[in-house]
């Protein structure tokens, strides 16, 4: 069973959508008690970071995904998902974040990019993957992005990057958390095989 979080920032019908296509038997969950029934859990997400949080603390579904992780059952955050696992992000300022995973969530420095690359990063780009079982029956995919912030953590919780002017972490892995910030939902074949690798994961 997969519960799909809904705090109002979201991708849930295409995440949902996805899920049935894989044959799993998912649910939108709005009630924080809830999520401890599930074998694993998805943290969609689109749109402002501070929202979001704002979002999740005020329902209390910060504490049941706190209590989720410590649980050792796999949780996977997508997009903006990903990005409120880490400890904080600094888009509209400082806003603290789940803190699952460290690391901070930054804009794109176009100062680093050599030529003047379009904000936000829209459309495919290929994740350069390293050995993981997210991974498995895939090299180098082409996934679907839309973002204007990325990650930035240490090089242990990062199992894929991609280039957009420059490199960046685009998947990540601590324990029993992950994280896509490109959507395995809306990447036909090679996102539906991440996602069915995440269903698989022991």
């Amino acid at each position: 069973m997969i519960g799909i979080i809904d705090y109002n920032m979201g991708n849930l019908a295409s995440v949902y959508n996805a899920c049935h296509l894989l044959d799993a038997k998912a649910t939108i969950v709005k009630n924080p008690e809830d999520l401890k029934n599930f074998n694993r859990v998805i943290l969609p997400g689109v749109g402002a970071y501070k929202d979001a949080m704002e979002h999740l603390i005020k329902t209390g579904m910060n504490e049941a995904v706190y209590e989720f992780a410590k649980s050792g059952k796999p949780m996977i955050g997508i997009c903006l998902g990903m990005q409120l696992l880490f400890e904080s992000s600094q888009e509209f300022g400082h806003t603290d974040g789940l803190g699952l995973i460290d690391g901070v969530v930054v804009k794109f420095d176009k100062t680093k990019m050599h030529e003047d690359f379009k904000i936000p990063h829209m459309g495919w780009n290929t994740i350069v993957n390293k050995e993981h079982p997210l991974f498995e029956g895939l090299h180098n995919p082409y996934l679907y992005f839309v973002h204007s912030y990325h990650a930035v953590t240490r090089e242990e919780n990062i199992i894929g990057k991609t280039t957009y002017g420059y490199e960046f972490a685009s998947a990540v892995n601590k324990d029993n958390i992950y994280g896509f910030q490109p959507h395995p939902e809306k990447s036909h074949d090679n996102g539906l095989k991440i996602l069915k690798n995440f269903m698989n994961l022991k």
